[in-house]
């Protein structure tokens, strides 16, 4: 029986219901607004806000505040004890524990049941839809999904109610029907130890016929490195010889790119990247040939922007999807079916173009550099890092940055921690490279490095193996959606990071 000509068959309804993210985009998101408030009327913040009363964008973006996780942090506590019908209708009894940075003060995302349904979940299936349709010949179904999960715990004492990684919640809510298409089982994917975790998956899925592979880059490549441990292979397609697609997300793939295809080194391998958050899912990668992925138009999120350089703004311009405009950064805000309401999520955006509406992630509004005036984002970094990778030949497996604001000769410049899966000649010749590389791609820094006056050249300090896993361990982040703060505007992240490196 061929299950992916029959599922390819079932979902053949929903190819024709994104035809219209190319031509209803705008009309789409009205009715994303209309359902929301309709939906949410009568909960508190309804109440407070009058949602009954909102029918157009502009008296939505005039009575209801931007707001931030701190705006929302007491409401979703009451939430998180039981209370209904506060920011979403009746209880809501998952959370997504999510720091979004690597420190220490985690943040409690509600994840409604609708969320999961018309949002995580529809994510999910769209994913295997673009997928197919962009590969006809592809047996996805014919073999196992490896995928990758975080843990999930009690949440206070109230019954029924947990907190953990989105991963978890998914893995734990899932269809028993794809459950039987996944590998590791339910109790594997879900232990907090990540280590005891790595090696119970690597052995559970050695003897498996894995067709793709679903997770972050970083922790699916310290499952993958442990397969081959133990399997005694040098590739992992000599494992799994039917592997065609790996779905990732929650980091920028660049850095771990050239390493899967190292791992990998069937060229049919196909890689899809995703934007899924614990706030809710965004976009896809439709396109194989094109990096900037689809926005998610008719899920249970409405999206909103504000122009990154109004954000600081005390009451900054927000506009709806159809007024942004390509080439722009933009911090996002979203409204969502778990109660989210105006949530400046933290991530940054660039739409490439418009109908469909597609887009890159260019950083975070906290991870940044501009200490003077250089304005360095995520964006830069990525292809400034790969460009020194590609004239030096080396491999960055992790990195950091921040700023030296004065050494004791009085010299300010930019400092990097990288960890290299293979080293470059001389890491001075690639500090060069990627010095000038960020003065091409940027403007500002390229003003800043003139003449050294402002910034000299960046210093890059090589980081020993394993660093940046001992500090998210010591930080108790080890797996799960935890990431390593890329860029910083301040020294507090590499500071610790350097006293680890010895």
């Amino acid at each position: 029986m061929n299950r992916t000509s029959i599922i390819r068959t079932c979902l053949s309804h929903r190819l024709h219901q994104l035809e219209a993210y190319t031509t209803a985009a705008e009309a789409i998101q009205r009715r994303v607004l209309h359902h929301l408030l309709t939906m949410a009327k009568d909960t508190e913040w309804g109440l407070r806000y009058g949602f009954a009363d909102i029918h157009t964008y502009h008296d939505w973006a005039a009575r209801v505040p931007i707001s931030s996780y701190d705006d929302l942090k007491a409401d979703i506590d009451r939430m998180r004890h039981g209370e209904k019908d506060v920011l979403w209708p009746g209880r809501v009894k998952w959370y997504a524990k999510s720091s979004g940075t690597t420190n220490d003060k985690s943040k409690f995302i509600p994840v409604s049941a609708d969320a999961l349904d018309d949002t995580h979940y529809q994510g999910g299936t769209d994913c295997v839809v673009h997928y197919l349709h962009t590969h006809p010949d592809s047996r996805l179904f014919q073999g196992r999904a490896l995928i990758l999960g975080g843990s999930h715990s009690p949440n206070y004492n109230v019954a029924d109610s947990l907190v953990g990684d989105l991963s978890a919640i998914l893995i734990e809510n899932i269809n028993p029907l794809v459950n039987m298409m996944r590998v590791p089982k339910k109790s594997t994917a879900l232990l907090s130890d990540f280590e005891v975790k790595r090696d119970r998956i690597a052995r559970e899925a050695m003897g498996k016929d894995v067709t793709s592979l679903s997770g972050v880059p970083s922790w699916m490549l310290s499952v993958l490195t442990r397969v081959l441990e133990l399997s005694g292979a040098e590739r992992i397609d000599q494992v799994w010889p039917n592997l065609e697609v790996f779905f990732h997300g929650g980091v920028a793939f660049t850095p771990y790119r050239e390493q899967y295809r190292r791992l990998i080194a069937n060229p049919q391998m196909s890689y899809m990247e995703t934007y899924n958050a614990s706030e809710g899912f965004f976009g896809i990668q439709d396109d194989p040939a094109d990096k900037a992925m689809l926005l998610c138009v008719d899920y249970g999120v409405f999206f909103e922007f504000i122009p990154m350089d109004e954000l600081s703004q005390e009451h900054p311009r927000t506009v709806p999807l159809w007024e942004v405009e390509t080439g722009r950064n933009y911090a996002m805000v979203i409204s969502t079916s778990s109660g989210l309401w105006r949530y400046l999520i933290g991530d940054t955006v660039r739409f490439t173009r418009r109908d469909p509406y597609k887009f890159v992630i260019t950083g975070r509004t906290k991870f940044f550099i501009n200490a003077f005036g250089e304005e360095l984002i995520v964006d830069n970094a990525e292809q400034g890092l790969a460009e020194a990778c590609r004239q030096t030949g080396a491999q960055v497996l992790e990195y950091t940055a921040a700023p030296v604001f004065m050494d004791a000769e009085g010299h300010c410049r930019h400092q990097w921690l990288v960890e290299f899966a293979q080293r470059p000649g001389s890491v001075e010749a690639f500090a060069d490279v990627l010095d000038r590389s960020l003065q091409a791609i940027n403007s500002d820094y390229e003003a800043k490095r003139y003449k050294d006056i402002t910034l000299q050249r960046l210093e890059v300090i090589e980081a020993r193996p394993g660093l940046f896993t001992d500090w998210l361990r010591s930080k108790g982040k080890l797996g799960g959606q935890h990431k390593v703060p890329r860029l910083s505007n301040t020294r507090e992240f590499i500071d610790q990071m350097l006293a680890f490196n010895t």
